[in-house]
């Protein structure tokens, strides 16, 4: 008999969650269950183990909690959450606080207070029950990443300040005293906004991280507190959102929601509708080549999960346009990642039935990067990655707007003037070209392949100044 360990790893949103049991004893804890529970349900079936606690490290921002999920669905399963920073809660669980434990057969879980990403934060030690003392392992949460640290900023600049003194004191009084040799499991991988930076792998170790993570290096509170509000990317607007509905309990929803087919000319009918949002799912070449007038472009890609909190109202139904039928289930799922389960319809047969039916379309223009060399100042030039990834480099005559914050910065742009949009690939710059296209600007292209396609064409880069902003 043995311990059972599991780390699951959901794409897109870079989430990590573990399940952590005894097969001796048939029982297993879950620790930050994202929303599509299935999987856990899965794993503890094939691991022969019954799922009795779900422990949380804090109230979430990116994306829903599985808690009440997993919950009504695991009939033995109890919600464990806490009670530590005056947090609060509108639904049924139990209180945790600071040196509760818990044993697993051989294995004891231990929850300690790690304030500084959010106040309630909690995170968890692993030892074996002969060794309490002596842990091998820490679930780490949101507040220490491999290669990062927890952004402190989440719940507005009042607070910024404080919690980012909360989390140095974190990481140098908590996690910098326990052993190099303790393993490093953190809440999210590389990716994630929560964190600046995260590295690629998915553990480490406190030896690792005390040599070579930047957080851990500064040793005065205040050069500190600068350098956690400095390098924190941008802030999704749908993380205020995902606080409220994980701190009032997310809606139990049973099973994925059921989405209707609609034959092309139902689907029309419905998208003409003003208190809809019409998806068109299809990679950026599909989308391209021609799609249904004011659709938005979010590629069925697990970052459609992040793209889709950005830019989506919760509230209006989605009409979805699929690759194919048969990804429906896959679709939902990254949508019901961040909160969206309202659906009006999807698009039977997809765009080959739409056209079959002669119904008309809208092209994307494509640009190679010849032909944006070429072009030159002819061109609007958008840059629309992170303010990370400008810094370190973009196309001569490029001009930056964060995709996440594009429609905030229409009016500085030429409606008339032909405009080319480039990300990292040519993903985020479909989602941009769409949004573009529907505010009414003439002529818009994508640039597939974009920065790395550059890059690779050993065409010049040109790197920011310290004067430009976006």
């Amino acid at each position: 008999m043995s311990l059972i360990f599991e780390c699951i790893q959901t794409d897109g949103i870079a989430q990590l969650s573990y399940l952590i049991g005894d097969d001796a004893t048939g029982v297993a804890a879950v620790i930050d269950p994202r929303a599509d529970v299935d999987v856990y349900l899965d794993l503890a079936r094939g691991k022969q183990v019954d799922i009795t606690h779900i422990f949380e490290t804090h109230i979430h921002a990116d994306f829903v909690s599985g808690t009440r999920e997993l919950a009504a669905r695991a009939k033995r399963a109890k919600i464990f959450l806490s009670h530590e920073g005056d947090a609060s809660y509108d639904f049924a669980h139990e209180a945790l606080h600071d040196g509760d434990s818990f044993t697993f057969g051989a294995t004891r879980i231990t929850a300690r207070h790690t304030p500084g990403h959010t106040p309630e934060h909690l995170s968890y030690l692993v030892a074996d029950q002969d060794h309490p003392d002596s842990p091998w392992g820490v679930l780490s949460g949101d507040s220490l990443f491999v290669n990062s640290a927890g952004r402190p900023d989440l719940l507005g600049n009042d607070q910024a300040k404080s919690l980012a003194k909360q989390l140095f004191h974190t990481l140098r009084d908590f996690y910098l005293k326990l052993n190099d040799g303790v393993i490093l499991y953190p809440g999210h991988g590389a990716g994630s906004p929560c964190g600046a930076d995260i590295g690629d792998r998915l553990s480490s170790t406190i030896g690792h991280e005390r040599r070579f993570n930047a957080f851990l290096q500064l040793e005065k509170e205040k050069e500190f507190t600068e350098y956690a509000l400095s390098t924190a990317p941008p802030t999704p607007t749908y993380y205020p959102r995902m606080k409220t509905v994980n701190a009032e309990g997310p809606e139990i929803i049973g099973t994925l929601p059921d989405v209707r087919g609609l034959p092309p000319k139902d689907f029309m009918e419905a998208a003409q509708q003003s208190d809809t949002e019409l998806i068109d799912t299809r990679m950026m070449l599909g989308f391209g080549g021609g799609h249904i007038q004011g659709a938005l472009s979010i590629g069925g890609h697990p970052m459609l999960s992040v793209w889709a909190g950005w830019l989506l109202d919760p509230d209006k139904p989605l009409l979805l346009v699929l690759e194919s039928d048969d990804r429906l289930e896959d679709i939902v799922r990254y949508f019901v990642r961040t909160g969206y389960t309202r659906f009006a319809g999807y698009l039977l047969g997809g765009m080959t039935a739409w056209n079959n039916d002669g119904l008309p379309l809208e092209p994307v223009g494509q640009m190679t990067v010849h032909e944006i060399k070429s072009a030159g100042k002819v061109l609007q030039l958008i840059d629309v990655r992170s303010p990370d990834e400008w810094d370190q480099g973009h196309i001569p005559n490029a001009r930056h707007l964060f995709l996440g914050e594009l429609r905030e910065h229409l009016d500085k742009l030429n409606k008339v003037k032909p405009v080319a949009v480039y990300c990292n690939s040519g993903y985020r710059a479909s989602i941009a070209a769409s949004i573009l296209q529907k505010a009414g600007f003439g002529c818009v292209c994508n640039v597939p392949g974009s920065w790395q396609a550059w890059t690779e064409a050993g065409f010049p880069v040109e790197e920011a100044s310290k004067e430009e902003t976006s």
